[in-house]
């Protein structure tokens, strides 16, 4: 009997740090409605590796497991990266249910220059997360006009 394929997996998966890995988890689940689709445990029952899906998108969700590893509320709430999470639909309800959670929202719903409406949400780590919902199509020329952004080859 021949061994099944492995399923297809993105070619980035982030992968966001939290100081209470399994409290995230849950959080997450209930805020986003990411799911969690991997959970491995040690021997006393720590989660060591964790990944939630949302569509066809993986972030794995991380423990401080080593020095060089932190989530933001261990260094004020510093970032050094955020997740684009792209909503098919009903953003807006997406963020009234992120509210609901206890993200702390600092970007509102709003329409932008390229096409998407988007928020921003922080969690209660201190991880800041984009959420947007395609509402229109958007030429590059018609996102220069209204940004006054110019889109150029890198040099």
């Amino acid at each position: 009997m021949a061994a099944a394929a492995a399923p297809r997996r993105p070619s980035f998966i982030p992968s966001v740090v939290y100081k209470d890995n399994r409290a995230a988890l849950k959080w997450l689940q209930k805020a986003f409605g990411f799911e969690v689709s991997e959970v491995l445990t040690d021997a006393t029952d720590n989660v060591v590796h964790a990944e939630m899906s949302h569509d066809e998108g993986i972030v794995m969700i991380s423990n401080e497991f080593a020095e060089w590893v932190t989530s933001p509320q261990s260094v004020g709430g510093k970032n050094t990266q955020r997740v684009h999470v792209r909503l098919a639909q009903g953003i807006d309800e997406h963020c009234t249910q992120a509210r609901r959670a206890g993200a702390k929202i600092v970007m509102e719903p709003a329409d932008q220059f390229y096409g998407e409406r988007t928020y921003i949400a922080v969690d209660p780590e201190g991880h800041h997360w984009t959420f947007s919902q395609p509402v229109k199509a958007v030429s590059r020329e018609q996102m220069e006009d209204a940004s006054g952004f110019k889109f150029t080859p890198l040099k």
